[in-house]
C-alpha cells in the first residue's frame, strides 16, 4: 500500500484494476473492508435488520474472486460487523438481494467486462443503489487516514460470515416477476451466451421457467474463460447459433450481467440504443413512459432521440456511466434510462442496470406487438457515426491546444444542417482523445473526423 495514492483507488464504477496489483490486492481490499464496514455503520447506527449491522458480499466467476472476497470479508469482520455470502450472482442481484435481507450495504466483486486478470469491487447502499462520490471519498479517506486503526472489537463483538444458500432462487423468483404475470415464452427458441460470468445459471433458468426452449452457451465457468471469446464483448457465435438453430432471439450478457446484447432472428445485433428505442415508444404507446421522458448518455445516437422525439417523448443525456443515468432518473422520477453499451435501467423493477430483466422487457414486446424482432427494431433510424479513439502522451485541456476548439465550433456549425453533432473528451480510464461525429451525410463526417483528429494527434499525440 505504501505506493498507493488515494486518488487510485476509485475509478467511475468503483474499483478496477488487474487482480493482486494494486490496488485490487488483498491488502487493500481489508483495508476497504475495514472502512466501508466503518462508514455503512456510521450511516445508519441502527442496523436495518435491528440486530448487528450486515454487508452482502456477492462476486462474479473470476479466479480472483476467492482472495477479495475473504480479504474484504475478513475486513468487514474485524470492525464488528456481519458478513453475508452469496456466491456468484449478477450485479444486479447483488443489489436486490441487499435489499431483500434488509442488509445495510452490499459489495459485488467484478470486473465486468473486463479479461479474468482483472477484478474490481463495487459498493451498493442500503437501498440498492450505487455509491454516491461523497460515501466513496468517505470510504476512500478511511483507508488513508488511520483514525480506525485503534477500532479493534474483541470476543463476542467480532463479526460473523454466514452463507446465504437461497440467494440465487430469490433472485430468480424477483426477476420472473418483473414479466406479465399470465404471459409466458412459451414457443419460443431463445440463445443466450452467458459470458462464462455471472449469469451462468439466473438467466437460463428464468427463461426455462418462462416457457422458452433455450440453447444455452458460456454457461461453464471455471474461474478463467469469463468474457473469452464469449458474451456481450464477443457476440459473433451468438449471431450464428441464432440462425444456426432458428432462434427467435439471442441474449448475451458481460462478465457481471448488467448489461445485455440481443439479436434478432437473422443474428443482426441489437445494442442498448435500440433497446432504449423499442422500449421507449413502446411505453409511450402505453402511456407507461414517467414524464414521456428517456434519460441515455452523451454516447447515444442522435438518430435515438430524433425517433423519441418524433413520438412525442424527449430524450435527456448524461455523462458516460449507467451511476450518471441513474442518478437524473432518481432526480427526475423518469423509469426508463439506458447506455448503448447495454446498460438498461427499468426503474419499476431495479435500481442498476439489469440484462436479464432488459431481455424480458424486449421479450415482452414481442409477445404483446406478436412481431419478430427484427421488425420492431425498425421503429428507429440510426444516424451515421465516426467515433476515433486517439493515443494520447498526455491529457493536455483542448483549450491549450492551438486551433482545437475552434475546429470543434467550426464543425458544430457544419454538421446542424444534417442533425448532428460532436464529441471530444478524454477517456477517464485510458490514455486517449474521444470523438464523435454524428449526422445524417458521412461525407461531411469523414471530413470533421480527419481534421479534427490530426490537429490532436500532431499536439499530442502518443509516438
Amino acid at each position: 500500500m505504501s505506493n498507493l495514492k488515494s486518488s487510485q483507488i476509485f475509478g467511475t464504477d468503483g474499483v478496477r484494476g488487474t487482480a493482486n496489483i494494486e490496488p485490487v490486492t488483498a491488502e487493500t481490499a481489508l483495508k476497504l473492508g475495514r472502512a466501508a464496514a466503518y462508514v455503512f455503520k456510521n450511516l445508519e447506527p441502527q442496523a436495518r435488520s435491528h440486530l448487528r449491522h450486515r454487508i452482502v458480499i456477492g462476486k462474479d466467476t473470476r479466479l480472483s474472486g476467492y482472495m477479495l472476497e475473504s480479504a474484504m470479508a475478513s475486513g468487514i469482520l474485524s470492525m464488528g460487523v456481519d458478513v453475508l455470502f452469496i456466491g456468484p450472482l449478477p450485479t444486479p442481484g447483488v443489489a436486490y438481494i441487499t435489499r431483500s435481507l434488509r442488509a445495510d450495504a452490499g459489495i459485488v466483486i467484478t470486473a465486468s467486462h473486463n479479461p479474468y486478470a482483472d477484478n474490481g469491487i463495487k459498493f451498493f447502499r442500503a437501498d440498492g443503489y450505487k455509491l454516491d462520490d461523497k460515501t466513496e471519498s468517505q470510504i476512500e479517506d478511511m483507508v488513508f487516514n488511520g483514525k480506525i486503526e485503534t477500532i479493534r472489537p474483541t470476543a463476542e463483538a467480532i463479526g460473523k460470515a454466514v452463507r446465504i444458500d437461497d440467494a440465487l432462487g430469490r433472485y430468480i423468483e424477483y426477476v420472473k416477476s418483473s414479466f406479465p404475470r399470465g404471459m409466458t415464452l412459451e414457443g419460443l427458441r431463445l440463445v443466450v451466451d452467458c459470458g462464462n460470468g455471472a449469469a451462468y445459471k439466473s438467466t437460463p433458468c428464468v427463461l426455462r421457467e418462462l416457457g422458452a426452449e433455450v440453447i444455452a452457451i458460456g454457461n461453464q465457468p471455471d474461474g478463467t474463460n469469463i468474457n473469452r471469446g464469449c458474451g456481450s464483448m464477443y457476440p459473433e457465435q451468438l449471431s450464428q447459433l441464432v440462425r444456426k438453430h432458428e432462434a427467435h432471439c439471442g441474449i448475451a450478457h458481460d462478465g457481471d450481467a448488467d448489461r445485455v446484447l440481443l439479436c434478432d432472428e437473422n443474428g443482426q445485433l441489437l445494442d442498448g440504443d435500440d433497446i432504449l428505442a423499442i422500449s421507449a415508444l413502446e411505453m409511450l404507446r402505453e402511456g407507461t413512459l414517467a414524464n414521456q421522458t428517456v434519460v441515455s448518455t452523451i454516447m447515444s445516437n442522435a438518430g435515438l432521440e430524433s425517433a423519441i422525439q418524433s413520438a412525442g417523448g424527449k430524450m435527456i443525456r448524461t455523462p458516460v456511466g449507467d451511476k450518471y443515468v441513474i442518478d437524473e432518473m432518481i432526480r427526475g422520477g423518469f423509469n426508463l434510462g439506458g447506455e448503448s453499451s447495454g446498460h438498461l435501467i427499468f426503474s419499476e423493477h431495479a435500481t442498476t442496470g439489469d440484462g436479464l430483466i432488459a431481455a424480458l422487457q424486449m421479450l415482452r414486446v414481442m409477445r404483446t406487438r406478436q412481431e419478430p424482432l427484427s421488425r420492431l427494431a425498425t421503429c428507429w433510424t440510426r444516424f451515421p457515426q465516426i467515433i476515433s479513439n486517439i493515443v494520447v502522451r498526455e491529457k493536455r485541456p483542448f483549450a491549450e491546444l492551438d486551433g482545437v476548439l475552434q475546429l470543434v465550433a467550426d464543425a458544430e456549425i457544419a454538421l446542424k444542417p444534417i442533425g448532428g453533432r460532436i464529441l471530444l473528451r478524454y477517456s477517464g480510464t485510458e490514455s486517449k482523445a474521444r470523438l464523435l461525429l454524428e449526422g445524417s451525410d458521412r461525407a461531411v463526417l469523414e471530413v470533421w473526423d480527419k481534421r479534427i483528429s490530426n490537429a490532436v494527434r500532431s499536439q499530442v499525440g502518443a509516438n
